[in-house]
This record gives C-alpha cells, structure tokens and sequence, in this order.
C-alpha cells in the first residue's frame, strides 16, 4: 500500500506505482462513446495518463484542462485522462469545456485500470475511485515519469511532464 493524503488526512492506495523504465500494462477502458479501448489503440504516441478520482472536483477538471492545453501543442503525443466517473459525465465535461486535445477514458465498468496500476483508493471517503497520478510513457510503452501526487488535492506537477516530453523528443 502507499499512503497519500486527502486535506491531511492519511488514506492508502493498493500499492506503488509502475516503475520508470518498466512497460505500461495493457488496459481496456470505456470511451465517451461506450466503445472499448485498450493500450495498443495508442502505439507509436507519446502517452500522457492523468489520472484522477472525479472529473466533479476542481482539481480534476484543472488538471484535464490543464493537460489539454499541453496536448495542443506536443506532436506524437496523446494525453488519456483517467478516472472511474461515466462516459456520460465525461462527455458532458468535455463538450462543456471545450476539450478537444485530451481523451476521457472510464475506469468505472471494471476497476481493472485502478488494481493494475495501484491507483485504487482503497479507504476512506474517496475509497473505491482512482488517486491522482500522472504516467508518462514513450511510443514503445516504456515509463519515463510517474508522479503520484502526495495530497489529493494538489495539482500534478505539470512543469516536470513538460521536461520529460521535452527530453524525450518525438
């Protein structure tokens, strides 16, 4: 289990997240349009996972918005943001915000995502939904950066996303 905190208060997870320099674990989740979609959908891409408990908390919605700018400006690069709400709140949440670069996948019909990754809450209030992280993976599948953001309600560090990308060119 790794402990974070939520306002301060300690909660845990499943575990730690994926080591830099091992593989993204193949996934299927669930797109706004209820079609499955799994890792290999997104080969030969730069990946960004921002992941998050509830697009229906400010912090979620600044980080999707956040890396939604990021993604209009990097090439071979697509930012998937995670989270177990509904495709529906998901796509209500970006037709409203004027999403078009980030990609909204649900995590909610399995929790497959959340126990492979030791992103799952695991108590708490918030127990049952996804913690905020961030992965960035190259078009091989291989981890170059994880962030696992300590207290739920900061914000991932965008300025150290950008670096890697930056490094790790096209």
């Amino acid at each position: 289990m790794a402990t974070i905190t939520l306002k301060g208060n300690p909660i845990q997870t499943l575990g730690e997240l994926p080591a830099v320099g091992s593989y993204l674990k193949d996934f299927t989740l669930v797109s706004n349009s209820l079609s499955r979609v799994n890792l290999k959908e997104f080969s030969d891409n730069r990946l960004i996972l921002n992941i998050f408990p509830s697009l229906d908390t400010g912090t979620c919605a600044a980080s999707v918005r956040s890396f939604n700018k990021m993604a209009a400006g990097l090439a071979n690069t697509k930012v998937l943001c995670i989270s177990r709400d509904l495709p529906f709140a998901q796509a209500r949440f970006c037709g409203t915000e004027g999403i078009e670069n980030a990609i909204t996948l649900s995590d909610y019909e399995t929790g497959a995502f959340g126990r492979d990754y030791n992103l799952l809450i695991s108590d708490g209030p918030l127990a049952h939904l996804l913690s905020r992280a961030v992965i960035v993976a190259d078009p091989d599948g291989r981890i170059l950066y994880t962030e696992q953001v300590p207290e739920i309600t900061d914000e991932p560090d965008y300025e150290k996303v950008a670096k890697v990308l930056d490094l790790s060119g096209l």
